[in-house]
């Protein structure tokens, strides 16, 4: 779509506003709202302005000035406006300079397409991720010098039970037990539903969508792969959607990976295969019927797998979820069919065009426009290397003792520990300049300081359960 054939979807629309949204580094859409009055096609080459002192990670408030530059491509009819509203997503440039901002996100996913391209390995990088939510009906937290707390509450939850409802009918899926019931006891089915359906308005193209494992309401709803940047952007979408359908019924979706404890978290198995002109490269005649090349670019993904879950899996949370006994995957292995491990290979069809790696790590917090160029450009480095992605594990892992598995590397035990990985490990990032020092020392430094500091330095309420009377 162009600027000019953008203003007239505009018209053909009766849309007097465009939003304009953006991602800030840590992943979550800001926006803007401009009349139609305000615009013309020299709008789509000289952006407007903002403030990136106020963005999450980004410029200091000497160097404030900032320009969004809408992509006319993304423009699409917003589902949540009162009335017709066009929604278009922006890359970030500066207005000294006119380049593009490095710790722009979406340029980071723009230019991890273009090195694909330039290696002459693949042209196409497909993701298809499966991002898990919860719907819950009521959230409730704090936190202050002399207080810490947290609740939440879902009709669908398991400790609900006894709960007076006038009448309480039952139905509550069972902690681990949630996973594909027919209503009643999946009281959601209409509101996914209802999500599936603005997702189609935008262009998505959803596949399934079901009751997930955990009790209290987690759902996933699955679209079909596509190519990476058009995906991140889809996952934006993906997300604004759920969270906005859920507020219209007085509900509440987070994806948050482990709100819930002692039951299973929210994780977002990611989907990742390469292709050149037109044709697989994934399918061949080793292991699991991949190609030298796939093979290669698991081993990549596995060898860099703690660096990547700085992205990835880039919570505090994160690491309350990727613990064994949750069906999470943190042994740092392949394996066909079997979801205990990180790079799982899905088995439902013979055909060359669905063979692709699973990774199973990452989780619906990430940023989708790091996450999946951190993912190809390990992929990359494995292909460039020759990187052994090491024996499959076949066997189920519970059975197995620990001197079996000593010698089958871990998914990092904490956020700390992921970081840490990051700063050791970040070189294969860095070719092609597709990610730069300067986001990777902004990413971390934000991490240490405004997330691992401040939840290290407070006691949390369990710990007056364990210490109080010491």
């Amino acid at each position: 779509m162009t600027p000019k054939q953008f203003l007239e979807f505009m018209r053909k629309n009766k849309s007097e506003m465009m939003d304009l949204k953006f991602v800030d580094l840590l992943g979550t859409w800001q926006h803007c709202s401009f009349p139609i009055d305000v615009l013309d096609e020299g709008t789509f080459t000289e952006g407007l302005g903002f403030d990136g002192s106020s963005i999450r990670g980004w410029q200091g408030i000497h160097m404030s000035d900032m320009l969004a530059i809408p992509d006319p491509h993304t423009a699409v009819l917003d589902p949540f406006f009162a009335k017709p509203t066009v929604s278009v997503i922006a890359n970030i440039v500066d207005p000294v300079t006119r380049e593009d901002y490095t710790r722009d996100p979406r340029f980071v996913a723009r230019k991890a397409e273009a090195f694909l391209k330039s290696t002459g390995i693949a042209d196409t990088a497909y993701c298809g991720p499966e991002p898990e939510f919860f719907i819950f009906d009521e959230v409730r937290f704090e936190q202050s010098q002399n207080t810490a707390m947290y609740k939440i509450d879902s009709v669908e939850g398991a400790w609900n039970s006894a709960r007076f409802e006038e009448p309480n009918l039952g139905y509550k899926p069972s902690f681990k037990g949630g996973y594909f019931p027919v209503s009643p006891t999946d009281t959601y089915h209409d509101l996914r539903g209802e999500m599936v359906e603005e997702m189609k308005k935008v262009g998505i193209v959803v596949e399934a969508h079901h009751h997930e494992v955990a009790t209290a309401g987690q759902s996933e709803i699955d679209m079909r792969f596509a190519p990476l940047l058009k995906m991140a952007d889809q996952l934006m979408w993906y997300k604004y959607i759920c969270k906005n359908v859920a507020r219209r019924h007085g509900k509440t979706v987070t994806f948050m990976p482990k709100p819930i404890f002692e039951d299973n978290g929210s994780g977002m198995h990611t989907h990742f295969s390469l292709w050149k002109g037109g044709k697989p490269l994934f399918a061949g005649k080793g292991y699991a019927g991949l190609s030298d090349l796939a093979l290669h670019a698991i081993g990549g993904i596995l060898r860099h797998a703690p660096a990547i879950l700085a992205f990835a899996a880039p919570t505090t949370n994160s690491y309350r979820r990727l613990v064994p006994g949750f069906e999470a995957p943190v042994n740092l292995c392949m394996s066909a069919r079997n979801r205990s491990a990180s790079c799982r290979i899905p088995m439902y069809s013979s055909s060359p065009k669905a063979k692709r790696v699973e990774f199973r790590c990452p989780d619906p917090s990430c940023n989708p426009y790091l996450t999946f160029p951190a993912i190809l450009m390990a992929a990359i480095d494995g292909i460039k290397h020759k990187i052994d992605p090491g024996e499959p594990l076949d066997r189920d892992i519970y059975e197995m003792t620990p001197e079996e598995l000593a010698d089958t590397r871990k998914t990092p035990g904490s956020l700390p520990e992921a970081i840490a990985a990051l700063e050791a490990d970040h070189e294969f990032l860095l070719a092609g300049n597709v990610f730069t020092d300067d986001l990777v020392e902004a990413w971390v430094a934000w991490k240490k300081d405004k997330e691992i500091d401040p939840i290290r330095l407070r006691p949390v309420p369990y710990e007056f359960h364990l210490y109080y009377d010491s």
